[in-house]
């Protein structure tokens, strides 16, 4: 038996939601207000008998204890393994590797030697002599001393050895001081500090701890913002500047904004703007997406409008690549293969743009315009629009071939849309842009679509296949289709159709999620955490039959299976909580707003589950027609 599988054992979902939430009885089950999102009537249920929970409402989240916990305290999964693991009395030790041990101590080293510079550069800031140009600038930029001592702004004098002498007295190890990045060798193998004359920011993960530095220049030294080196517990492109002050907020407001400048964080929290984060300078990566996935589903990136908002919207299509698998600078470019196209709500992310006043960055326009960061806010498009006007602005539309490229670019994510009513607005707004007929572009869009029907056709299908998923079920079928996934990741399209929600244990949805974000195998099982990674070890190792390891097309039609079984056994669960909660609701006087929004909510998951019915007949027909 795993770790987890023995945390879950020993631990009751009742037991630990109650802890966070006041739960009332239901029939079998016990319901409460959402506490992931804002709401009147209860639409949070607890399902004991299946040790899950499911909100019905808003968010429309679900999961196991571990997904509780993840999206309660805003840890990622060895986290919430280890605050479980404690609260079971479950021993991880067998967990832990001797170089991960390793790893770890040197990590509380690196934090706590980064907390004494973060400590030492601040109270420079706030009381010594030297520090008053620095201390004149960050006042003139309009930040106050409260918001100076909550992100605890600091100070590095112009000294070579300043921050050396004072760690090492008290007992950190220059080498030590080197690692952490406070340091710098140079030729003569001679060690001094690496910030000086600078104003510090002290970098922080999602945790609260210290992980490095950013540091303005306050001459004419470059570069003119200079960061910590990456170390064991820095790395830029992983981090967001103020994500530990905003992960409340950004639960509690179901938003995140993404901005670029640390004087850009400072501003938005002063004013009560507490949801702001930045990136630092780079695009954003898996781990960024991941930290933000655990908080909410929508993020508005916040653009310059000049040039450097533009240089922004490129270095930000890593965000969009990891929900559409296409960068957003190659929809600039008119260069993305449409082949590579999946949904462009993967991740089930909402992502929009707003583009600030000419010559303001967020910082200048929140100051000048205090109450006005609303007003953007609302006006955000989503990032569908923004792909729409900028593909269409970089082509000729008064040309036949101009729209036609368009076309070519554009017709791929509108067939994508799985919302048809939102897809059929999209076909009248493109067609009058390109001045086409709408019919003809549903005629194309149609067209389209026959395409890429056929492409999903395969003839080579053996009988075999089916027997081999005919055992499967529950967590094995996840299991099962985790191991085609990450064995054969040249048919990562054929998993397209599948969200973490398909998975009911929160190792296979971290798993998945962590792989929709990351598909490099090296690279992901470098973040994993050791429990999540000795479960990959056992689903990559696992065996397939020979006909399936030595046929793509078995492979393809197991796979399809394998997805439409998984939607097929969400779909059915879902159904049958609706169909209890509906009778429960009833007989304890459920307002009739909650009844109906169940109801409805009823109509909708039969209408998926009849679509599941056809594809899953249509499979079956086609290997019957075959064989």
């Amino acid at each position: 038996m795993s770790v987890i599988d023995e945390v879950k054992l020993k631990l009751d979902i009742m037991q630990v939601v109650s802890e966070y939430v006041k739960l009332q009885k239901a029939g079998r089950n016990y319901k409460s207000v959402c506490p992931f999102h804002s709401e009147k009537d209860p639409s949070f249920f607890v399902f004991p008998d299946r040790q899950s929970w499911h909100c019905f409402g808003a968010c429309g989240m679900g999961g196991d204890i571990f997904s509780f916990i993840m999206k309660k305290e805003g840890v990622d999964f060895g986290q919430a393994l280890r605050l479980l693991a404690a609260k079971a009395g479950v021993a991880l030790i067998e967990q832990t590797s001797p170089k991960r041990e390793a790893e770890n101590r040197e990590q509380e080293l690196l934090f706590e030697i980064n907390e004494a510079a973060a400590a030492y550069y601040h109270h420079l800031l706030l009381s010594a002599s030297s520090a008053k140009t620095a201390k004149d600038y960050i006042i003139g930029r309009g930040i106050s001393i409260e918001t100076i001592k909550d992100f605890q702004v600091g100070y590095a004098p112009e000294s070579w050895d300043t921050i050396k002498l004072l760690l090492q007295g008290k007992g950190y190890p220059e080498a030590e001081l080197l690692i952490a990045g406070l340091l710098v060798e140079g030729e003569n193998k001679s060690r001094y500090d690496r910030f000086r004359n600078r104003l510090m920011f002290p970098i922080r993960n999602i945790q609260g701890k210290v992980t490095g530095f950013g540091g303005r220049a306050l001459d004419d030294s470059l570069p003119k913002y200079l960061n910590s080196p990456q170390t064991l517990v820095f790395d830029k492109s992983d981090l967001l500047y103020g994500i530990d002050k905003a992960k409340i907020i950004i639960r509690q407001n179901d938003l995140a904004i993404i901005t670029e400048g640390y004087m850009d964080v400072l501003t938005a929290h002063q004013y009560g703007y507490h949801n702001v984060v930045a990136v630092m300078g780079t695009a954003m990566s898996y781990k960024q997406l991941s930290t933000l996935k655990g908080l909410t589903n929508h993020i508005i990136l916040a653009l310059d409008a000049d040039t450097a908002g533009e240089e922004a919207v490129s270095r930000s299509g890593e965000l969009v690549d990891r929900m559409m698998a296409v960068p957003l600078n190659e929809y600039l470019s008119l260069k993305y293969d449409p082949s590579k196209m999946m949904t462009y709500r993967s991740q089930n992310f909402e992502v929009k743009v707003f583009l600030l006043p000419p010559d303001m960055d967020l910082d200048d326009f929140i100051k000048a315009n205090p109450s006005e960061l609303p007003v953007l806010i609302d006006k955000a498009k989503p990032m569908i629009d923004f792909i729409l006007e900028k593909v269409t602005s970089k082509v000729d539309l008064s040309s036949d071939k101009g729209k036609s490229e368009a076309l070519d670019k554009l017709l791929p994510l509108l067939l994508q849309m799985k919302d048809l009513i939102r897809q059929a607005y999209y076909i009248k707004r493109l067609a009058t842009i390109l001045e086409i007929d709408e019919n003809i572009l549903g005629a194309a869009l149609k067209k389209l679509d026959i395409s890429e029907r056929k492409r999903q056709r395969y003839k080579d299908l053996v009988k075999s296949a089916s027997a081999v998923l005919s055992v499967i079920s529950s967590r094995p079928l996840e299991e099962y289709c985790l191991a085609l996934l990450f064995q054969y990741p040249e048919l990562r399209s054929e998993f397209k159709e599948l969200t973490s929600e398909h998975f009911e244990n929160t190792e296979n949805r971290e798993l998945f999620d962590k792989w929709q974000l990351c598909n490099n195998t090296a690279l992901l099982k470098d973040n994993l955490d050791i429990s999540l990674l000795e479960h990959l070890n056992k689903l990559m190792s696992r065996e397939f039959p020979s006909v399936l390891t030595e046929n793509e097309s078995v492979r393809r039609e197991t796979i399809g299976q394998c997805v439409v079984r998984l939607q097929q056994r969400r779909l059915m669960t879902l159904e049958s909580q609706k169909e209890e909660l509906l009778i429960i609701e009833a007989a304890i006087g459920g307002t009739d707003g909650q009844l109906a929004k169940l109801e409805e909510q009823g109509i909708e998951i039969e209408k998926q589950l009849q679509d599941v019915f056809i594809k899953q007949s249509h499979q079956h027909h086609r290997k019957k027609s075959e064989g």
